[in-house]
Protein backbone atom coordinates (compact mmCIF):
# COMPACT_ATOMS: atom_id res chain seq x y z
CA UNK A 1 0.00 0.00 0.00
CA UNK A 2 1.26 3.46 -0.93
CA UNK A 3 -0.08 6.11 1.45
CA UNK A 4 -1.12 9.17 -0.55
CA UNK A 5 -3.89 10.89 1.43
CA UNK A 6 -1.91 13.67 3.14
CA UNK A 7 -2.68 17.35 2.62
CA UNK A 8 0.96 18.45 2.68
CA UNK A 9 0.33 21.57 4.77
CA UNK A 10 4.02 22.40 5.19
CA UNK A 11 4.56 22.32 1.44
CA UNK A 12 1.93 24.96 0.75
CA UNK A 13 1.35 26.81 -1.55
CA UNK A 14 2.75 24.10 -3.84
CA UNK A 15 0.30 21.53 -2.50
CA UNK A 16 -2.67 23.88 -2.87
CA UNK A 17 -2.80 22.81 -6.51
CA UNK A 18 -0.59 19.70 -6.61
CA UNK A 19 -1.19 16.71 -4.33
CA UNK A 20 1.95 15.89 -2.38
CA UNK A 21 2.49 12.44 -3.98
CA UNK A 22 2.70 14.11 -7.39
CA UNK A 23 5.42 16.57 -6.40
CA UNK A 24 8.30 15.97 -8.77
CA UNK A 25 11.83 15.00 -7.77
CA UNK A 26 14.47 13.55 -10.04
CA UNK A 27 12.27 13.93 -13.09
CA UNK A 28 9.25 12.03 -11.80
CA UNK A 29 6.50 12.21 -9.19
CA UNK A 30 7.31 10.97 -5.69
CA UNK A 31 4.69 8.24 -5.95
CA UNK A 32 6.14 7.06 -9.27
CA UNK A 33 9.51 6.42 -7.62
CA UNK A 34 7.75 4.02 -5.25
CA UNK A 35 5.61 2.32 -7.85
CA UNK A 36 8.68 1.63 -9.97
CA UNK A 37 10.56 0.15 -7.00
CA UNK A 38 7.57 -2.01 -6.11
CA UNK A 39 7.26 -3.30 -9.66
CA UNK A 40 10.99 -4.07 -9.79
CA UNK A 41 10.60 -6.04 -6.54
CA UNK A 42 7.90 -8.21 -8.12
CA UNK A 43 4.83 -6.55 -6.59
CA UNK A 44 1.74 -7.49 -8.63
CA UNK A 45 -0.83 -5.28 -6.88
CA UNK A 46 -0.66 -1.95 -5.07
CA UNK A 47 -3.35 0.00 -3.24
CA UNK A 48 -3.28 3.82 -3.17
CA UNK A 49 -5.51 5.91 -0.86
CA UNK A 50 -6.17 9.27 -2.56
CA UNK A 51 -7.81 12.07 -0.59
CA UNK A 52 -6.63 15.68 -1.06
CA UNK A 53 -6.86 16.44 -4.81
CA UNK A 54 -7.38 12.70 -5.12
CA UNK A 55 -8.85 12.93 -8.61
CA UNK A 56 -5.49 14.21 -9.84
CA UNK A 57 -3.69 11.25 -8.30
CA UNK A 58 -6.14 8.81 -9.88
CA UNK A 59 -5.81 10.53 -13.28
CA UNK A 60 -2.01 10.53 -13.08
CA UNK A 61 -1.78 6.87 -12.14
CA UNK A 62 -4.35 5.98 -14.77
CA UNK A 63 -1.78 6.96 -17.38
CA UNK A 64 0.77 4.44 -16.10
CA UNK A 65 1.44 1.18 -17.88
CA UNK A 66 -0.28 -1.46 -15.73
CA UNK A 67 1.00 -4.56 -17.48
CA UNK A 68 3.17 -5.58 -14.54
CA UNK A 69 1.24 -4.22 -11.54
CA UNK A 70 -2.44 -3.71 -10.85
CA UNK A 71 -3.34 -0.42 -9.14
CA UNK A 72 -6.37 -0.24 -6.86
CA UNK A 73 -7.76 2.84 -5.13
CA UNK A 74 -9.10 3.23 -1.61
CA UNK A 75 -10.38 6.85 -1.64
CA UNK A 76 -10.80 8.59 1.70
CA UNK A 77 -13.18 11.37 2.73
CA UNK A 78 -11.63 14.72 3.72
CA UNK A 79 -9.57 15.25 5.79
CA UNK A 80 -8.47 11.62 5.49
CA UNK A 81 -8.43 8.67 7.88
CA UNK A 82 -4.80 8.99 9.03
CA UNK A 83 -2.36 6.14 8.52
CA UNK A 84 -3.84 3.28 10.55
CA UNK A 85 -7.40 4.24 9.58
CA UNK A 86 -6.42 4.32 5.92
CA UNK A 87 -4.83 0.88 6.09
CA UNK A 88 -7.87 -0.49 7.96
CA UNK A 89 -10.21 0.75 5.23
CA UNK A 90 -7.99 -0.75 2.51
CA UNK A 91 -7.80 -4.26 4.02
CA UNK A 92 -10.39 -5.76 1.61
CA UNK A 93 -8.41 -4.43 -1.36
CA UNK A 94 -5.06 -5.53 0.06
CA UNK A 95 -6.59 -9.01 0.44
CA UNK A 96 -3.52 -10.43 2.20
CA UNK A 97 -2.50 -11.55 5.66
CA UNK A 98 0.68 -9.44 5.46
CA UNK A 99 1.72 -6.50 3.31
CA UNK A 100 4.14 -3.62 2.82
CA UNK A 101 3.05 -0.03 3.54
CA UNK A 102 5.11 2.98 2.40
CA UNK A 103 4.60 6.74 2.60
CA UNK A 104 4.38 8.27 -0.86
CA UNK A 105 6.11 11.44 0.38
CA UNK A 106 9.26 9.59 1.45
CA UNK A 107 12.19 9.26 -0.95
CA UNK A 108 14.21 6.13 -0.22
CA UNK A 109 15.89 3.98 -2.90
CA UNK A 110 15.37 0.90 -0.76
CA UNK A 111 15.96 -2.68 -1.90
CA UNK A 112 12.29 -3.50 -1.41
CA UNK A 113 12.53 -7.21 -2.14
CA UNK A 114 15.32 -7.72 0.40
CA UNK A 115 13.46 -5.72 3.06
CA UNK A 116 10.30 -7.75 2.53
CA UNK A 117 12.23 -11.02 2.79
CA UNK A 118 13.68 -9.99 6.14
CA UNK A 119 10.32 -8.68 7.33
CA UNK A 120 8.51 -11.89 6.41
CA UNK A 121 10.95 -13.88 8.53
CA UNK A 122 10.15 -11.66 11.50
CA UNK A 123 6.41 -11.89 11.05
CA UNK A 124 6.63 -15.66 10.67
CA UNK A 125 8.19 -15.76 14.14
CA UNK A 126 5.19 -14.00 15.67
CA UNK A 127 5.68 -10.26 15.21
CA UNK A 128 2.85 -8.04 13.99
CA UNK A 129 5.04 -5.40 12.36
CA UNK A 130 8.58 -4.93 11.07
CA UNK A 131 9.68 -1.30 10.72
CA UNK A 132 12.46 0.48 8.87
CA UNK A 133 14.19 3.01 11.15
CA UNK A 134 16.66 5.71 10.14
CA UNK A 135 19.13 7.97 12.00
CA UNK A 136 17.36 11.04 13.33
CA UNK A 137 17.29 13.89 10.79
CA UNK A 138 17.88 17.48 11.87
CA UNK A 139 14.14 18.20 11.87
CA UNK A 140 13.42 15.29 14.24
CA UNK A 141 16.36 15.02 16.64
CA UNK A 142 14.35 13.18 19.31
CA UNK A 143 13.38 10.34 16.96
CA UNK A 144 10.26 8.20 17.24
CA UNK A 145 11.15 4.77 18.62
CA UNK A 146 14.26 2.82 19.56
CA UNK A 147 15.78 -0.36 18.19
CA UNK A 148 17.14 -2.79 20.75
CA UNK A 149 20.02 -5.22 20.25
CA UNK A 150 17.36 -7.95 20.11
CA UNK A 151 15.96 -6.31 16.92
CA UNK A 152 12.79 -5.42 18.80
CA UNK A 153 11.42 -1.89 18.57
CA UNK A 154 10.58 -0.04 21.79
CA UNK A 155 8.46 3.05 22.44
CA UNK A 156 11.46 5.02 23.69
CA UNK A 157 15.25 4.89 23.79
CA UNK A 158 15.53 4.45 27.55
CA UNK A 159 13.52 1.24 27.50
CA UNK A 160 15.63 -0.15 24.67
CA UNK A 161 18.88 1.01 26.29
CA UNK A 162 19.87 2.44 22.96
CA UNK A 163 19.66 5.49 20.76
CA UNK A 164 16.29 6.69 19.49
CA UNK A 165 15.72 6.41 15.75
CA UNK A 166 13.13 7.84 13.39
CA UNK A 167 10.44 5.71 11.76
CA UNK A 168 11.07 5.84 8.02
CA UNK A 169 7.41 5.55 7.04
CA UNK A 170 8.12 2.09 5.64
CA UNK A 171 6.86 -1.04 7.34
CA UNK A 172 5.65 -4.59 6.80
CA UNK A 173 2.53 -5.57 8.76
CA UNK A 174 0.15 -8.35 9.60
CA UNK A 175 -3.47 -7.58 8.75
CA UNK A 176 -4.49 -8.66 12.25
CA UNK A 177 -2.82 -5.54 13.65
CA UNK A 178 -5.49 -3.43 11.92
CA UNK A 179 -8.58 -5.65 11.94
CA UNK A 180 -9.74 -4.68 15.46
CA UNK A 181 -9.92 -1.00 14.44
CA UNK A 182 -13.32 0.48 13.52
CA UNK A 183 -13.65 0.93 9.77
CA UNK A 184 -13.94 4.46 8.41
CA UNK A 185 -12.63 6.15 11.56
CA UNK A 186 -9.58 8.44 11.70
CA UNK A 187 -6.88 6.47 13.50
CA UNK A 188 -3.19 7.43 13.78
CA UNK A 189 -0.50 4.78 13.45
CA UNK A 190 1.86 5.70 16.31
CA UNK A 191 -0.44 4.72 19.25
CA UNK A 192 -1.28 1.43 17.54
CA UNK A 193 2.41 0.64 17.06
CA UNK A 194 3.33 1.62 20.60
CA UNK A 195 0.68 -0.70 22.01
CA UNK A 196 2.09 -3.54 19.88
CA UNK A 197 5.63 -2.64 21.00
CA UNK A 198 4.61 -2.91 24.66
CA UNK A 199 3.31 -6.39 23.86
CA UNK A 200 6.68 -7.28 22.29
CA UNK A 201 5.19 -7.63 18.82
CA UNK A 202 7.22 -5.13 16.74
CA UNK A 203 10.64 -5.79 15.22
CA UNK A 204 12.74 -3.47 13.12
CA UNK A 205 15.98 -2.75 11.33
CA UNK A 206 18.20 0.29 10.85
CA UNK A 207 18.68 1.86 7.43
CA UNK A 208 21.72 4.11 6.95
CA UNK A 209 21.23 4.71 3.24
CA UNK A 210 19.52 7.63 1.49
CA UNK A 211 16.19 8.67 3.00
CA UNK A 212 14.30 11.96 2.88
CA UNK A 213 10.91 12.88 4.29
CA UNK A 214 9.87 15.46 1.68
CA UNK A 215 7.85 17.54 4.12
CA UNK A 216 8.99 21.13 3.59
CA UNK A 217 10.04 23.32 0.63
CA UNK A 218 13.61 23.32 1.98
CA UNK A 219 13.87 19.52 2.10
CA UNK A 220 12.24 19.25 -1.31
CA UNK A 221 14.74 21.63 -2.91
CA UNK A 222 17.67 19.94 -1.14
CA UNK A 223 16.58 16.55 -2.51
CA UNK A 224 16.16 17.97 -6.01
CA UNK A 225 19.68 19.40 -5.91
CA UNK A 226 21.07 16.13 -4.60
CA UNK A 227 19.45 14.05 -7.33
CA UNK A 228 20.42 16.56 -10.03
CA UNK A 229 24.05 16.44 -8.90
CA UNK A 230 23.96 12.63 -8.87
CA UNK A 231 22.60 12.57 -12.43
CA UNK A 232 25.31 14.97 -13.59
CA UNK A 233 27.99 12.72 -12.10
CA UNK A 234 26.56 9.72 -13.96
CA UNK A 235 26.55 11.68 -17.21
Amino acid sequence: MVLAAGRGERLRPLTDTCPKPLVEVGGKALIDHWLERLAEAGCSRAVVNPCWLGERIVAHLGQRQRSTMELLFSPEPAPGLETAGGVRQALPLLDAESFLVVNADVYCPLDVAAFVRRARQRLESGFLAHLLLVPNPAHRPQGDFALGEDAMVYPDAQEARGTALTFAGIGFYRAELFRPLPAGVRTPMAPLLRAAMRAGKVSGERHDGPWVDVGTPERLEALRRQLSAANEEKA
